[in-house]
């Protein structure tokens, strides 16, 4: 390590990351897709090259993905709200948002409803927090969980599986978005 990178040159890299993510159509992408990627960066004279004078060229490939692109992701499921509330019940599209929380992304609503979204792929960790979240908040509970069909399609039997479980974790609706 030279010396710190500076925010200016954070940036550059943030923003060439991210014009490249969204012409590869990113959240689609399924994970050996991304890792290859990620490698191929790492290894780029002006991205890879550039960062390691200021890292070990072996956290190189973890800073792009920790760093740079898992902002990237959630930036994009933050934009995604206003197109995914319109999947639920009028009235709550017209309740306030109390809260917003990320890791998953939530918003717990005006009177206590707890919303959770996200990818299929982290369907585990979208309905145990939806749980969770309901469970701490006073008055809550997990009216919903929203997830988004981002690299293949969700065969029957584990929607099946998943639509159960929400049930049994009392979360009232379960949303399956085509993205």
């Amino acid at each position: 390590m030279n010396e710190a990178m500076t925010a200016e040159v954070r940036d550059k890299l943030r923003d060439k990351l991210w014009t490249k993510a969204g012409e590869l159509g990113w959240e689609h992408l399924s994970h050996s897709e991304r890792s290859k990627w990620y490698e191929n960066w790492s290894k780029d004279k002006d991205i890879g090259g550039i960062l390691s004078n200021y890292m070990d060229t072996r956290k190189i490939r973890v800073y792009i993905k920790d760093s740079l692109l898992k902002p990237y992701h959630r930036a994009n499921l933050e934009k995604g709200w206003e197109k995914l509330k319109k999947m639920l019940p009028p009235e709550i599209q017209q309740t306030a948002i109390e809260r917003k929380l990320v890791k998953p992304h939530c918003n717990i609503l005006q009177g206590g409803a707890v919303i959770c979204w996200g990818n299929t792929r982290d369907w585990k960790t979208i309905l145990i927090s939806a749980y969770e979240r309901a469970y701490n908040t006073k008055s809550g509970f997990a009216h919903s969980i929203i997830l988004i069909e981002s690299e293949k399609k969700t065969d029957t039997k584990l929607k099946t599986m998943i639509n159960e479980l929400a049930s049994r974790l009392n979360i009232s609706n379960v949303y399956w978005c085509e993205n």
